[in-house]
C-alpha cells in the first residue's frame, strides 16, 4: 500500500507487514539477520503453502505408511529450502521495484544490506540443500523436481507482462502434486491427478489474489500487475470462483484416486474455511487480507489431515 504515515511516524504499510520486527530471529547473531529475512525464514507461511500440495498427494499415493511419513519429512525440508531459494530469485528480479513499494522497501536486497553477489552465493547454498533432498527420491522424481525450475525463475517476470501472475504462481506452488505422486510411486501420474493439480492451481490463485490486496495502491503506482488489480470491483467474486474451482477439482480428483472415506471430512472443512475467507475479503483492509492469506495454511492442513488419517487408518 502507499507509504502513508501514522501518528507514531511508522508507515501504514508496516502496520500490516508480515515481518515481525520482534520475532525469534532477533535473538540470533546480527550477521545472520539479512539472510534470514532474504529467505523469509521469519515467515513460515510461504513454505507451508508450497509444502501442502505434496502433503495431500503423498498419503493418497503411498502404499506404505512408513514411506509416506518419510517422504512427508523430506518434502518438509525441501519446501523450506526451495521456498527460500525462490524468495532470493524473486528479490533479485524485483530489487528495484521493491524499493518503490512501502511493504517491500526494507527487504535486504532492496535496502542494500545484502549484495547481489552475497545473494547469489546464498542462493547456491539453498539449491545444494534442495538437491540433497531431491537425490534421495526416485530418479523420475528428480527429473520432475528439476522440471519446476523454469517456473521458479520466470514467475517474478509474470507480474510485468500479465494481470494474472497469480496463475503462474499457482503452476509453481502446485508442483508438489505431480512431484509427490512420482516420489511415492516412481510412476507417471494418472490422468485423475490433473484434477488435483488444477484444484491446487486454483487455490493458489485465490489466496495469492487475497495477498495482492496489500499492494494494490503501490502496484498501480509502479506499474506492477496482479489479479487483485485485474479483477477490480469483481475481486471477491473472482476469489469465490477460484476457491470454488479448487474445491470441485480437489474433491473430484481425490474421489477418483482414493475413493470415499474420512478424507472427505477434511475436504469439507477446507471448503467451509475457504468460503469463510471469501465473506471477509475487504479490498480496503490490507491487514485483514494478510490474515486471510495466512489462514490458508490451516485450510490446506485440514485436507492433508483427512488424507493422512485415511492412510493411517487403512
Amino acid at each position: 500500500m502507499a507509504a502513508s504515515r501514522d501518528t507514531d511516524g511508522t508507515s501504514a504499510a508496516s502496520a500490516h507487514s508480515d515481518i515481525d520486527q520482534q520475532g525469534w530471529w532477533r535473538h540470533l547473531p546480527p550477521a545472520t539477520h539479512p539472510y534470514l529475512l532474504l529467505a523469509r525464514f521469519d515467515r513460515p507461511i510461504g513454505w507451508w503453502l508450497l509444502l501442502l500440495p505434496g502433503w495431500w498427494v503423498i498419503p493418497a499415493a503411498g502404499a506404505d505408511t512408513g514411506m509416506v511419513l518419510w517422504l512427508m519429512g523430506l518434502f518438509l525440508v525441501g519446501a523450506v529450502a526451495m521456498r527460500a531459494a525462490g524468495c532470493v530469485v524473486n528479490d533479485l528480479w524485483d530489487m528495484r521495484l521493491d524499493r518503490k513499494v512501502a511493504r517491500t522497501a526494507t527487504r535486504p536486497l532492496a535496502a542494500g544490506t545484502v549484495s547481489i553477489l552475497q545473494a547469489l552465493a546464498f542462493l547456491a547454498l539453498l539449491c545444494v540443500v534442495g538437491l540433497a533432498i531431491l537425490v534421495q527420491l526416485p530418479f523420475a522424481a528428480i527429473l520432475a523436481g528439476l522440471a519446476a525450475l523454469p517456473l521458479v525463475v520466470l514467475y517474478p517476470l509474470a507480474k510485468r507482462i500479465t494481470w494474472w501472475p497469480q496463475a503462474v504462481l499457482g503452476l509453481t506452488f502446485s508442483w508438489g502434486v505431480p512431484l509427490g505422486w512420482v516420489a511415492a510411486t516412481a510412476a507417471m501420474p494418472p490422468p485423475e491427478l490433473a484434477l488435483v493439480y488444477a484444484g491446487s492451481v486454483a487455490w493458489v490463485f485465490g489466496y495469492d489474489t487475497v495477498y495482492a490486496v496489500q499492494d494494490m495502491a503501490d502496484d498501480r503506482m509502479v506499474g506492477v500487475k496482479s489479479s487483485a488489480l485485474g479483477l477490480g470491483r469483481h475481486l471477491r467474486r473472482g476469489v469465490l470462483i477460484a476457491y470454488g474451482v479448487a474445491i470441485v477439482c480437489l474433491g473430484s480428483g481425490f474421489l477418483l484416486i482414493v475413493g470415499p472415506g474420512i478424507w472427505i471430512a477434511g475436504g469439507a472443512a477446507m471448503a467451509l474455511h475457504l468460503m469463510w475467507q471469501v465473506r471477509r475479503i475487504d479490498p480496503d483492509d490490507p491487514a485483514q487480507a494478510l490474515r486471510l492469506f495466512k489462514s490458508n495454511r490451516d485450510a490446506g492442513l485440514l485436507l492433508a489431515a483427512g488424507l493422512l488419517i485415511q492412510r493411517l487408518a487403512g
